[in-house]
């Protein structure tokens, strides 16, 4: 068998589940560490429940991302990142297979580098339809960070009060978002007084800055507009991050 004929009859297997997101649909990553829990609590001495180390490596990676692929927006809380591509996005042809995997190996490799050893993250596509979804996806990424904070501050706390994992985390079991609050407020935390960023979580986006130049021929003064990535771990919160989240749709 030539070479091209057998080329064309196994590119066939190879491309055979090569599924494109749909025109008109908007593209999100979902990235998130993978065997985390053990990499942050066992391997490496992080700070629990948060560590503003940690934040920064995932910040790190979530900025490398956006800037190599060009995304619109970026959202990281705990080991995870949400991308946003604007709506024409026609990175890889929109193959999802190709997506995921490359945006997976990209983050794994950065974070890594950052870190000093071995980390893996996985990826999934979200597709969605509506400007309005989209919203509703970054609304509910950060309701879920702040829920995960409370749960792991209050969780935590019990650690240290010398409590074992099971004792903890049986303690926790069917309590309210009130109670696990009161139980905060009772050892002195106040939740709502604790860093935005572990609260919310974090975002990542570009913003437009004017630079000074000299022209090389005529010497005069020029003024120019560039943009570089922003970080932001003072998002607003409910209906004003909802109306912040549109403006990158």
């Amino acid at each position: 068998m030539k070479f091209d004929e057998l080329d064309a009859r196994m590119r066939v297997f190879e491309t055979a589940y090569d599924l494109r997101v749909l025109p008109g649909v908007y593209i999100v990553a979902r990235l998130d560490g993978r065997g985390f829990t053990r990499l942050t609590k066992e391997v490496h001495a992080f700070e629990a429940p948060f560590d503003a180390r940690f934040r920064d490596l995932m910040l790190a990676t979530a900025g490398a991302l956006l800037t190599e692929f060009d995304a619109t927006y970026a959202f990281t809380q705990s080991d995870e990142i949400s991308l946003l591509f604007p709506l024409g996005c026609g990175l890889f042809d929109r193959k999802t297979r190709k997506l995921n995997s490359v945006f997976a190996g990209h983050a794994s490799a950065t974070f890594a580098l950052g870190l000093g050893a071995v980390a893996s993250f996985d990826c999934r596509i979200c597709e969605l339809p509506r400007p309005g979804d989209v919203v509703d996806y970054f609304r509910w990424r950060t309701e879920d960070a702040h829920r995960n904070a409370l749960s792991a501050h209050c969780y935590w706390l019990l650690r240290k009060q010398g409590r074992s994992p099971d004792e903890a985390s049986h303690a926790l079991l069917g309590k309210s978002v009130a109670d696990k609050n009161e139980l905060l407020f009772q050892h002195g935390i106040n939740f709502n007084d604790l860093p935005a960023w572990q609260r919310r979580g974090s975002g990542l986006y570009w913003e437009a800055y004017g630079k000074e130049g000299r022209n090389p021929v005529t010497g005069e003064v020029v003024r120019a507009t560039r943009r570089r990535v922003t970080r932001d771990t003072e998002l607003p919160v409910r209906d004003a991050y909802s109306d912040f989240v549109a403006r990158f749709v």
